[in-house]
């Protein structure tokens, strides 16, 4: 019997790549065929993703800005569907696996059209809206948390726990040890936003620093992402303070960045909570505000019930809010070795397997494949 082939769907940023790439490594060491179908936008993260074949399908998010915006979207994911149909039936998957974000919602419903068997995986605290839309349609539904609010009640499909997919680069930086903070180390401080960058730590990091003691910004290393609009200031702020720092847009090496660090201060999307857990890290979050499902705040709400990160809504992360919790760090940095423990509580390696199980699970009681 050939090899089966399960298509993959995910776009829009890495928080949505990154977990279907970790999931593409365990389908091929299991000897599965791999195919990702993306949107435009994720182009540019998935050039190393490990797949036999990438389709770019039309998509589009909408909202509620105008009547014109929203039909606008709507034919895009018209089309998306369409052509979703034409390489569903093209490939002949086994199973359709979606990530999240409306880049899955053309496949996915395409999918179910054709009477394949389809699985959504949920990454965040709070099931988006993409994967509502498509919750009753999925023959299984993944969650990288244990209790996640948001699933309509009485879907048809099987829900199952797996935990959020880590990436090899992010398994690979787990095997090295939390290093507490000596009374003369420096305290190597990663500042991150998401795979697009947040404004807001440009804003209030830098100063943040500024307001600590000398004495303790002479033991402070920072490692910044920083929007290229804000990479100039951000990078001039911290050479007159005389700070050892690094700033970059994006870090390729992200997690061996995160293994290397003593805090972090970030976001707190469902790939970033993850990594911090499966490394094992002390964090500073600040979820994105606005959102209408509050997911970050869910994600981070499960590292801070741990003491494993301080929470900090956005209307409260100031200059002077952060300078305060980084010298408490540095008076006591027993609570960052403890706080280290407790994040690394948290994880769950093998998510990947238990989602990959799942899917050749799911192709061994649907051995007749889709409608032509």
């Amino acid at each position: 019997m050939n090899a089966p082939l399960i298509l993959l769907t995910a776009g829009g940023t890495g928080g949505h790549l990154f977990p279907a790439e970790a999931l593409a490594n365990a389908l091929k060491a299991s000897g599965a065929r791999v195919a990702l179908a993306t949107d435009k936008r994720a182009n540019a993260y998935a050039g190393s993703f490990p797949a036999d074949e990438i389709v770019e399908i039309p998509s589009a998010t909408p909202s509620g800005r105008s009547i014109p915006q929203m039909a606008k979207a709507a034919l895009m994911l018209g089309q998306g569907t369409l052509k979703s149909i034409s390489e569903i039936r093209r490939m002949k998957p086994a199973v359709v696996v979606g990530f999240g974000g409306y880049p899955t919602v053309p496949p996915v419903i395409a999918a179910s059209l054709l009477k394949v068997p389809t699985v959504i995986h949920e990454a965040n605290g709070v099931m988006g809206r993409a994967n509502r839309l498509l919750a009753r349609r999925a023959t299984v539904i993944a969650t990288g948390f244990a209790d996640i609010k948001g699933i309509p009640a009485n879907v048809p499909g099987q829900t199952i726990h797996t935990g959020n997919p880590i990436r090899p680069a992010v398994l690979e930086a787990a095997k090295q040890p939390y290093a507490p903070l000596g009374p003369q180390d420096w305290l190597r401080l990663l500042v991150v936003g998401g795979s697009q960058g947040a404004r807001v730590m440009s804003d209030v990091v830098p100063p943040a620093i500024e307001k600590l003691p000398p004495e303790l910004r002479a033991r402070i290393a920072v490692t910044q992402q920083a929007r290229g609009e804000d990479l100039e200031r951000v990078s001039a702020h911290y050479t007159r303070l005389n700070v050892e720092f690094e700033a970059e847009p994006f870090f390729k090496d992200l997690p061996h960045r995160l293994a290397q660090a003593h805090l972090v201060v970030s976001r707190s999307g469902a790939s970033t909570v993850a990594e911090l857990a499966v490394i094992g890290r002390p964090s500073i979050l600040v979820p994105l505000p606005g959102s209408l499902d509050q997911d970050q705040a869910a994600n981070a709400k499960t590292l801070g019930d741990l003491g494993a990160a301080i929470v900090c809504p956005q209307s409260d992360f100031t200059s002077e809010r952060l300078a305060g919790e980084i010298q408490a760090f540095f008076q006591e940095p027993d609570r960052l070795t403890r706080a280290a423990a407790a994040a690394h509580s948290a994880s769950i390696t093998d998510a990947a397997e238990r989602l990959a199980q799942a899917v050749l699970t799911l192709i061994s009681a649907n051995r007749n494949g889709i409608s032509p």
